[in-house]
């Protein structure tokens, strides 16, 4: 069925045939009946030799009906992703009872830059999904028969124990293929009709992240290279999941990397690694949590800590202890928004008074993805695209949207950057967290620091995303 200019299929069908023999021969399949395959084909490719290698290939009867060449090749880029290389990925027809399955399914995952590998069965049927630039695309369709023997795989290789059915586990395997090499964390979920898995793929080596790259305009990264400079105090970094907090961390922890300093990170899990680094795996089940972990940091001589997370009050106060005995600390908390860290720390029970004394600096984040510069489209701008409450800090008559090319695989976006709100903790707003008079608005226009919703905005009016990629962050603002 052509619609919109694409050809839609199911994802079922996609799977009849491998990303390089679509790509190859210019083929999409639309039918499967017995002995019968049925596939859609570039017009300017058609011919009986084709027909015949396909019948020889595939061993069944083979009927092609030719479309336009602009719609088929549109479609090969929707459904049959490139490698990160730019080649075009050559993974077998996923066969679940062969030994290469999971190979293939976690080498594809890194080729076209996925995060997440979901693994999920319903009543009827069972799923693989990959998130990439942070959404889920549904990836192939799994025999249902086949799910349990897969994830009893997953199981193995993650360490698990394959008889456990009822409660929830968490593995990790270390992948190595060829030139591919990283650690994925596993984790194992009973749901109604089965077991579901979620595969991250992690340890993805950080000497290639640069602080510079990452979003900040130039005040705000005045301000954060000043406050990791200091000796000792707390960096705080806030956000939800997926915000890219931990990647901030590491772009920090590699300018603090000399020889003459020893850093030591407890992290739950270890997505990167980076030589010169002390690096802890959080393992509760035998008591090594945060706070436990901190105590014994202390006792290492260290000159930089890094915590995955402040989650509890325990770990808030020895954060800040460490910090008043003259160490620096980094960490990720959750709050909405840098101002939200400051409450969020007395609220664990810190006084405020050491909050001021120790915090430097308190950041928030989120993830916003880039519209893809290939084939994003200007139109005329509506202001009632704003949510209701959002007053724009200037107008706006053009702005960008997504539109979807071959380069883009037709989502309209490409990659993802970090947007910022910086609060640099000076002596003035000491004093007013000791009083606990931080009034948001006030501090704001007085200290002139860009909020997430206008740096959010600043994005948005230079190009390079569109509206509803920043609405959620507008309105909270």
């Amino acid at each position: 069925m052509i619609k919109d200019g694409f050809i839609e299929i199911s994802t079922e069908l996609q799977q009849t045939i491998t990303a390089e023999q679509a790509w190859h021969y210019s083929i999409i399949p639309k039918d499967v009946k017995g002995n019968e395959l049925e596939f859609y084909i570039d017009e300017e490719k058609y011919s009986n030799a084709v027909i015949d290698e396909l019948e020889l290939l595939f061993g069944k009867n083979i009927l092609l009906e030719k479309v336009q060449s602009d719609i088929l090749q549109k479609s090969l880029g929707k459904y049959y992703r490139k490698k990160k290389s730019g080649e075009h990925s050559a993974a077998d027809v996923f066969i679940p009872k062969s030994d290469d399955f999971l190979i293939n399914l976690i080498s594809e995952a890194d080729d076209i830059g996925s995060s997440d590998i979901h693994i999920e069965t319903y009543e009827d049927r069972c799923r693989v999904r990959m998130r990439i630039d942070g959404k889920l695309i549904e990836r192939y369709v799994l025999n249902k028969e086949d799910y349990p023997a897969i994830i009893n795989k997953i199981k193995i290789k993650a360490n698990l124990d394959i008889a456990e059915k009822r409660l929830p586990q968490d593995g990790r395997i270390f992948f190595h293929d060829g030139d591919q090499k990283f650690d994925i964390r596993v984790s194992v979920l009973p749901t109604l009709y089965g077991e579901k898995v979620v595969m991250r793929l992690l340890s993805k080596d950080a000497t290639d992240i640069d602080i510079e790259l990452l979003g900040m305009n130039k005040q705000q990264l005045t301000n954060y290279l000043e406050g990791i400079k200091k000796p000792h105090g707390i960096v705080l970094i806030s956000g939800p999941t997926g915000s890219g907090k931990t990647t901030t961390l590491y772009a920090t922890l590699k300018i603090l990397n000399k020889e003459h300093s020893n850093i030591v990170t407890i992290e739950d899990p270890i997505e990167y690694t980076l030589e010169g680094i002390n690096q802890v795996q959080l393992k509760e089940s035998i008591g090594l949590t945060f706070a436990s972990a901190l105590r014994t940091f202390l006792r290492q001589d260290p000159d930089v800590i890094m915590l995955g997370e402040i989650r509890d009050g325990e770990t808030a106060k020895m954060a800040v202890r460490a910090a008043l005995t003259g160490h620096l600390v980094l960490s990720t908390i959750h709050t909405n928004s840098a101002w939200g860290t400051i409450s969020r720390l007395m609220d664990m029970g810190v006084p405020p008074f050491l909050v001021a004394n120790t915090l430097n600096l308190s950041v928030a984040q989120r993830l916003v993805r880039l519209l893809c510069p290939v084939c994003k489209e200007k139109q005329q701008f509506d202001p009632t695209l704003y949510p209701r409450n959002f007053k724009a800090p200037h107008a706006i008559k053009e702005h960008y949207v997504a539109k979807g090319c071959d380069e883009c695989f037709y989502t309209g976006y490409k990659g993802r950057k970090a947007v910022y709100e910086i609060i640099p903790v000076n002596h003035d707003l000491a004093e007013r967290i000791r009083q606990q008079t931080t009034d948001d608005e006030k501090l704001i226009k007085k200290y002139k620091f860009k909020s997430l919703s206008n740096s959010a905005f600043e994005l948005f009016s230079s190009g390079h995303t569109s509206i509803e990629e920043i609405y959620p962050i507008l309105i909270n603002s």
